[in-house]
């Protein structure tokens, strides 16, 4: 097979999260231990991070990631879901796995992969271990795909633990209560292995906090320790985000650091990037002020990002955003309230929404504004909502706005209609922004 119908027979052959949605998950471990054991055990061949949360782990993942890369270490990178080409998933030094790799792997593999009938997921998992330890990473940046107890990756033994928030999302997974949830994503907390937890909730704290103290983790909060805050004198907004780092006592730790993530939601992640740099550095790590700039603020170049408060296009700003929960979408919305207070958008607001039918649609809608002009779109999956389906909810909860199947048909439509003052916004499920032709 070549790559494409590799990916064809991979779609085909198991169960894909984002195709079919909760009917792909499977919990436990039983399916990824027997890859790795077939595989060699190749997750005990190197050192790792391992990142959770409902939001925000994406993006700490790649700062993560591009930090250490600014550092000297050769350092594996594994995310998901992909948004363009499934080699997304799968990068050492910001470069993703050749294809070549992908196709080798499934066709030495196929029999067992027959046998077994792991999901997609578990695959992809094994994969990236395999990778990883063929070409012998100092370290690797692993992102959990879904809560983290009963996740995949949770088969490693990583130098640190990172939970970068909780919200709902997954409930029907996960649990419907913050403290639920947070008890899913403790899980990745290992015995004796630092733990930084980069917001700290009062549901929460108490899940995370006993967790470690039943595994004898050292638990950093990274609100803790520092606080970040946006550079008043950066008129760049736009284009990268620049932050001072102080410390609790009010002290300043890093002064004008510019991040090409943009978006209000970053320095929550920031804060605890730094809160893990310092703990690596505590068990031997070197890492430079300077790498910390570098990494910071070449994360989108060095790593190939997509999607985090993206800018496409200027007059009128357009922008694009993967958050797809009710806490992600909140962040979002706040943030265009920001740009609207200091002056920054000016005019009409128009938002293309598509959303996976098992969003509670109408909720999450009731925290758009009223006075918005809304194109409601589908991308070519499954799980999406009809767009049809999506204006009739809309409509009685007060918004308007239109129907249109493509989202790049919508775009086009926005853009016809939009002034150069006006502000255009792409999001609310991630494989509508992955469907962007623009990206």
């Amino acid at each position: 097979m070549n790559y494409e119908e590799t990916i064809d027979y991979l779609y085909h052959m198991l169960p894909v999260f984002h195709k079919v949605g909760a009917k792909a998950y499977k919990p436990g471990f039983e399916n990824i231990l027997a890859l790795c054991e077939h595989l060699g055990n190749p997750q005990n061949k190197f050192k790792s991070i391992h990142i959770a949360g409902t939001n925000g782990k994406g993006s700490t993942s790649h700062y993560m990631a591009c930090i250490l890369n600014c550092a000297g270490y050769k350092t594996g990178l594994y995310t998901s879901p992909h948004l363009k080409d499934y080699t997304e998933r799968f990068r050492i030094d910001g470069k993703s796995i050749e294809k070549a790799k992908v196709v080798d792997f499934v066709n030495i593999n196929k029999d067992f992969i027959e046998a077994l009938k792991p999901s997609f997921f578990e695959l992809s998992v094994a994969l990236a271990f395999s990778f990883f330890a063929e070409e012998n990473v100092d370290i690797a940046v692993i992102e959990v795909g879904l809560g983290g107890r009963l996740d995949s990756t949770n088969i490693i033994q990583p130098l640190l633990s990172i939970i970068t928030n909780i919200g709902f999302d997954h409930m029907d997974i996960l649990g419907d209560t913050l403290p639920k949830i947070a008890y899913e994503k403790a899980g990745i907390i290992k015995y004796q292995t630092p733990v930084v937890i980069s917001e700290r909730n009062q549901e929460t704290a108490p899940v995370f906090i006993g967790k470690a103290i039943e595994q004898n983790s050292p638990i950093f909060f990274a609100e803790d320790k520092y606080k970040i805050l946006e550079n008043r004198t950066s008129l760049s907004w736009n284009y990268s985000l620049m932050v001072d780092v102080y410390d609790r006592e009010g002290n300043i730790r890093l002064e004008a650091v510019e991040s090409q993530l943009i978006g209000n939601y970053q320095l929550k992640n920031l804060t605890g990037v730094f809160q893990s740099i310092e703990v690596l550095k505590g068990i031997g790590f070197t890492i430079s002020d300077e790498a910390l700039r570098r990494g910071i603020s070449n994360v989108v170049s060095l790593t190939g990002l997509k999607g985090r408060w993206q800018i496409l296009g200027d007059k009128p700003l357009t922008v694009c955003d993967t958050g797809h929960n009710e806490h992600g979408l909140n962040i979002v919305l706040n943030q265009i309230e920001k740009l609207e207070k200091t002056g920054y958008i000016k005019g009409q607001k128009y938002f293309i929404l598509g959303f996976v039918k098992e969003k509670n649609v109408a909720e999450i809608l009731q925290l758009f504004p009223k006075e918005a002009i809304y194109f409601f779109c589908q991308a070519n999956s499954p799980r999406s909502m009809a767009s049809e389906n999506l204006i009739e909810i809309a409509e009685s909860i007060g918004l308007k706005g239109y129907s249109i199947l493509s989202v790049n048909d919508a775009l086009e439509k926005a853009r016809e209609i939009a002034r150069k003052e006006d502000f255009i916004y792409i999001g609310g499920s991630t494989f509508v922004v992955a469907e962007l032709s623009e990206l």
